[in-house]
């Protein structure tokens, strides 16, 4: 596959829109794609998304995430293809920790270069910045290939093994997946980069589950980055896969998925490739200044940007504002891209339960979507469940009723 040049967001928005129009500021749209009014929008803000996080009856927060600010980092953590004190990250994140002492913040320089194979970082890790060195983030690139269809004998045979020995800080991360007794490792071990610690930052650098367009259009997750943690900044980033390509998770050590918290993950001037449910999971997360951009290379019979599994109580999901939704030559046609759907987790066997399973929540405002979205019907049936979309558009509602899905627009503009 050709390489897309990665475009700034200032040079993406300010392009020259053909647009079908607004998104009406008084409209409740339809039940197939409502819409909020600008009242109803209004409390849908960065501070509200991150108001609360952690416990749900013992709630940290408010987070105000701050400015990210590398010009003066003097580190002796780097890492580079040769030269430099390690040539692969993961030893350099290892050895980082073993020596950390006290809650300062860990910096990690990654020159230019291509970097081979996982990367985890475990739960009790301290807070770590990991950046990329290079002009842009194509100048770092971090990549493996890695399939949730992998065998545990597949994946003990293809991952960097060596760099998880028995004691290491991530060994447990690895060991979960390794030791698994099930056909497959499944999605929540077919991450590149997998970090569980809180207040982790990565800026600057490519992450791609180099799976890519060497499988079929069916069922292959390949994660090219999974976070756990609370209070996550990703900057500058570009994130390349199809399947699954960014997982916002709240889980645990033993990699059971948590209903009793809440996470909370920011993304900034960032480009995100992929072509099903390529940005999904269960955090509070705000996208300011995203380029989603959906592929059709691998010729999947269906595409979806996002994917949130909201707890039902929990009226923020995901929040996306200020960016951009493009699709490839492929979605030109008569066969269009959806911009996400619910993801039911856990309801395969019951079905949807109002109020007990998850229902995902998402809000684009004031955000570009190009001609190769459906513009009629944006939101797909529920994954896991197919349960059949049903927007509520009726000029008085509850914006968290259970019995609704909770994908919303407010303000975008559809190009043709």
């Amino acid at each position: 596959m050709t390489r897309r040049p990665y475009l700034g967001m200032s040079t993406l928005l300010c392009m020259p829109l053909v647009l079908q129009g607004c998104a009406a500021a008084s409209s409740t749209g339809t039940a197939t794609r409502p819409l909020l009014t600008a009242q109803e929008a209004a409390p849908y803000t960065v501070e509200n998304y991150f108001a609360q996080g952690g416990l749900s009856d013992r709630p940290r927060g408010p987070w105000r995430p701050a400015a990210i600010t590398l010009e003066n980092i003097n580190t002796p953590w780097r890492v580079a293809p040769s030269g430099a004190p390690f040539t692969r990250i993961q030893p350099a994140i290892d050895a980082a920790i073993a020596q950390h002492q006290g809650a300062e913040r860990l910096y990690i320089r990654i020159e230019p270069g291509v970097y081979v194979g996982t990367v985890y970082i475990p739960d009790d890790a301290p807070p770590i910045t990991i950046f990329g060195a290079g002009n842009g983030p194509e100048a770092v690139r971090i990549e493996f290939a890695i399939d949730s269809q992998f065998s545990p004998a597949t994946y003990r045979q293809t991952v960097n093994a060596e760099d998880y020995p028995p004691g290491s800080p991530a060994y447990y991360q690895y060991a979960l997946c390794a030791g698994k007794t099930t056909s497959q490792i499944g999605t929540n071990c077919a991450a590149v980069f997998w970090s569980q610690s809180h207040d982790f930052q990565l800026v600057n650098l490519t992450i791609a589950n180099s799976l890519l367009d060497t499988v079929d259009g069916g069922t292959h997750q390949g994660v090219a980055l999974r976070t756990d943690g609370d209070r996550v900044q990703l900057k500058n980033m570009r994130l390349l896969g199809r399947q699954d390509t960014l997982y916002l998770n709240v889980s645990n050590r033993r990699n059971d998925a948590l209903t009793d918290r809440i996470h909370r993950v920011y993304v900034q001037d960032s480009y995100i490739e992929g072509d099903v449910d390529y940005v999904f999971g269960r955090a509070n997360a705000v996208f300011d200044r995203v380029h989603f951009h959906t592929v059709s290379s691998r010729k999947s019979p269906e595409a979806y940007v996002l994917a949130p599994n909201t707890l039902p109580d929990n009226p923020y999901g995901f929040l996306v504002k200020n960016s951009r939704f493009t699709t490839d030559e492929g979605y030109k046609g008569t066969f269009k891209a959806r911009l996400g759907r619910a993801w039911d987790q856990g309801a395969g066997k019951t079905g949807y339960l109002p109020g007990n399973t998850a229902n995902g929540q998402v809000l684009i405002v004031d955000s570009v979507i190009d001609g190769g979205y459906d513009r009629l019907s944006p939101w797909g049936a529920a994954a896991t469940t197919a349960r059949p979309f049903n927007g509520n558009a009726q000029p008085s509602r509850q914006l968290n009723d259970v019995n609704h899905n909770r994908l919303w627009e407010w303000n975008t503009r559809w190009q043709r």
